[in-house]
């Protein structure tokens, strides 16, 4: 049996859609974040060394094992539970599959990440006579270098989904899982009129029966 080790608004949440499309029995384990810090209750670091979400344990192997990061919980999931979700090696749909598997937390979520920090940076209680330098720092970090960045990154994803209804080939596949939450992220946080293919396909996989129901098992969830 498959559990999933849950916090409340993570990124685990599409491992939870990963394993309703797999059709997979899987129990889940929900854990809350901290209402004052938001960070990952302490529980987290019996289940793994770094105490966050999303983590997996499997005990169906011979010998239970426990597997954490996104990108790699997808992998193992669609090697041992269904590879329909890993399109054909050697083909351009697998080399775009290994690309958005790993451009998702590599490139994309590091410059939201830096976006959110620097925003509440410049709302944040401090001194007054240091709110104007502050404010100033942010604003300069934010035009120079952490906005051009998410325009790039999402001028870069606008034009693939203009010409591709998935991120790999012509089926969803597991890049297609790991995209969702930065693209969920950016729809909360970034005006998206510039964007209307990588809406309508955020809106597209919300309408999903299998996404619906992990919402349904998952809990509360902010970007849907």
């Amino acid at each position: 049996m498959i559990t999933v080790h849950h916090l409340n608004n993570s990124r685990s949440q599409r491992i939870l859609w990963m394993l309703e499309e797999l059709g997979v029995d899987y129990q889940v384990k929900h854990y809350q974040r901290d209402a004052e810090t938001q960070q990952a209750p302490k529980e987290l670091f019996e289940i793994h060394a770094l105490g966050k979400s999303p983590v997996i344990t499997d005990d169906a192997p011979k010998t239970a094992i426990t597997v954490a990061e996104s990108g790699a919980i997808i992998e193992y999931l669609a090697q041992a539970y269904g590879k329909d979700m890993i399109p054909r090696k050697n083909t351009a749909a697998y080399r775009q599959y290994i690309y958005w598997l790993h451009f998702s937390e590599g490139s994309l979520m590091p410059q939201l990440l830096l976006k959110l920090i620097f925003d509440k940076i410049k709302t944040a209680p401090m001194p007054f006579f240091i709110r104007p330098i502050a404010k100033g720092i942010a604003n300069k970090v934010l035009g120079n270098y952490v906005l051009p960045n998410v325009k790039n990154n999402m001028d870069f994803i606008e034009d693939h989904l203009s010409e591709n209804d998935w991120f790999a080939g012509d089926k969803m596949t597991g890049a297609d899982i790991q995209m969702s939450f930065p693209l969920e992220a950016s729809m909360a946080r970034t005006k998206m009129d510039d964007y209307p293919h990588t809406k309508a396909y955020v809106e597209k996989i919300h309408t999903l029966e299998t996404y619906q129901k992990a919402l349904e098992v998952g809990g509360p969830y902010d970007y849907a």
